[in-house]
């Protein structure tokens, strides 16, 4: 089996549209939930969101490009258009051995809800014949395949929350197992729309919170339910022989991936934390050696009641008397949930925790609830000796993924 190294990485989130000032933006604590400002709220219970701030998708391609696209597609793109100059992959590795994993936890839902108003208003005869294509959730994989002349295995991952770290974890097995030299990996979402909102909070998983700064409240007593993020991270994944042989600039190493179901309810996670644990254990055995106080992890921690809980039980069942040891923080205190790209993203600041021995902050956790009792990194960034980090997501379905880094050794 190959061992499967980071060599590129690349990021657009409500606190930074590039890996440089996302990782700034964790360490100095921002917030980048506001009041939404795409739509009208007056007439919602729901009013915050983590939206894109200053995004110009020029930087990345044509108007015209663009205007064919979904907004979910044209994240996936910026995001993986950085990955790949980080990387200096593009023109060095075989297209048959080039793979994208790739996924979104909803797809084009702007597009499916502009053309159902279309079709509403004007007819069957108005609706776009770029519809489909725009908003299937399998195109971002498609148009980053398109892009970079990726022939290997394409495969759009969807398991709700956890869909960006199934997909950085299906690629880092293809390439394990010798299927792939490289791979395309991350997620995108972007359903800051009226309608997901209208539908997040019906099943009551929203924060009502009209404060930005009470709002996105991971492992706080205070919670009330998470806050809607966007924007997408694409890493690059490649066989660490192949990137060495090329002088190529390396993150992490990494070193183990768990994946299981709940199979228990489509949106509440099980209780006993059973299957939640054995995907974290099942990524920590690449972490073997290293004391616990040594690792980071990044929680998926998304602000409500019953995640808070039932991940800090499961992070129990992982270590057992250790866990209190653990350097644990949510980012989504920062950036709001970006369901589908949650698991790209915060696995980029886990790799970058490592890389840097800094520990990101969950801001704005001011009152710790009793049944949260680990430590979770309030509000300030601390420096730690980091030697691997784990990354781990939770979606509707019941779906569980963990991703694991450690720092490079030859």
């Amino acid at each position: 089996m190959r061992r499967v190294v980071v060599t590129g990485l690349g990021a657009v989130t409500p606190i930074g549209n590039t890996v440089e000032s996302f990782w700034q933006g964790l360490m100095e604590g921002k917030n980048g939930i506001s009041f939404i400002t795409r739509f009208d709220t007056s007439d919602s219970k729901y009013r915050l969101a983590g939206e894109l701030k200053d995004f110009d998708p020029a930087l990345y391609m044509e108007k015209l490009a663009a205007k064919k696209l979904d907004r979910f597609s044209i994240y996936a793109l910026a995001a993986t258009a950085q990955a790949m100059e980080d990387s200096g992959l593009e023109g060095n590795v075989e297209k048959d051995e080039l793979d994208v994993y790739f996924g979104s936890g909803i797809g084009g839902f702007e597009t499916f809800c502009e053309s159902s108003t279309t079709l509403a208003e004007k007819g069957a005869r108005k609706v776009s014949p770029l519809f489909i294509p725009k908003m299937i959730s399998n195109i971002a994989a498609g148009n980053i395949a398109i892009r970079y002349g990726a022939e290997g295995a394409c495969v759009s991952v969807t398991t709700a929350c956890a869909t960006g770290t199934t997909a950085i974890g299906e690629g880092y097995r293809a390439i394990l197992h010798g299927y792939a030299t490289a791979a395309i990996c991350g997620g995108s979402e972007a359903a800051i729309v009226p309608l997901a909102i209208a539908g997040f909070g019906s099943c009551m998983a929203l924060s009502p919170s009209e404060d930005p700064d009470g709002a996105s409240l991971p492992f706080d007593s205070r919670r009330g339910g998470f806050v809607m993020g966007e924007g997408a991270g694409t890493l690059i994944l490649e066989d660490y022989e192949h990137a060495k042989a090329r002088g190529a600039k390396i993150y992490a190493e990494v070193v183990g991936y768990g994946s299981t179901c709940d199979a228990h309810h489509v949106t509440a996670p099980s209780p006993e934390a059973k299957a939640s644990a054995k995907a974290i254990r099942d990524a920590a055995k690449g972490l073997e050696g290293l004391g616990t106080e040594q690792i980071y992890y990044n929680a998926h921690g998304t602000g409500t009641p019953m995640n808070d809980t039932v991940e800090t039980h499961a992070i129990h069942n992982a270590f057992g008397e250790d866990a209190g040891k653990l350097h644990i923080s949510s980012t989504k205190s920062m950036t709001g949930h970006m369901l589908g790209a949650a698991g790209a993203v915060e696995a980029i600041a886990a790799i970058l925790a490592v890389k840097n021995s800094m520990v990101p902050p969950t801001i704005n956790l001011k009152e710790q609830d009793s049944q949260c009792d680990l430590n979770y990194t309030p509000n300030v960034a601390v420096k730690a000796a980091l030697e691997g980090a784990l990354s781990t997501s939770l979606g509707f379905g019941g779906h569980n993924a963990c991703v694991a880094f450690r720092k490079i050794e030859d």
